[in-house]
């Protein structure tokens, strides 16, 4: 139970300025205005108010965090997708976040991913343990398992 109590202003305030350090999506905000103790009757005024003045915005969000995802933690779509997905965005709003991931870069960052993965496993002699601790990285990545399985083969013939 939160010590303080809000009134519907001073919520609104407080989560404006949540919504303005970084990206948020709907889910996050909803969690925090609870932890705040505020009702759901605060809730549905609060939401719609920082819809209509930009700060909450599922595309902008699902932009934001494939841009980030893929460039920091060099997650693969398919990963991107599902952590989206658990943040209860829309399968339009994937897609577009997903677009924000040119097709070079994707590839360069997966063939260099792999590369230094493979690097890492020289102390595995057997070459199918090998082949398949390199997969399971990629694949626990979100790496599409076509592109897992094609460049395994190639690493490790």
């Amino acid at each position: 139970m939160p010590q303080t109590t809000y009134t519907v202003e001073e919520a609104t305030r407080s989560i404006e300025r949540y919504c303005a350090y970084q990206e948020r999506c709907h889910q996050e905000v909803v969690d925090k205005l609870k932890k705040m103790g505020m009702i759901d009757l605060a809730i549905e005024e609060i939401v719609p108010h920082l819809i209509h003045h930009g700060f909450l915005n599922e595309a902008r969000y699902a932009e934001a965090f494939a841009r980030g995802k893929f460039r920091i933690k060099k997650w693969g779509k398919q990963r991107i997708s599902r952590e989206l997905k658990t943040k209860g965005l829309t399968e339009r709003n994937i897609k577009q976040g997903l677009l924000q991931i040119s097709e070079e870069d994707y590839l360069a960052t997966f063939i260099s991913l792999s590369r230094k993965r493979m690097e890492q496993l020289t102390s595995e002699t057997d070459k199918f343990k090998k082949r398949k601790k390199l997969a399971d990285y990629l694949l626990y990545r979100g790496w599409e398992s076509y592109l897992v399985y094609e460049r395994v083969k190639e690493l490790i013939p």
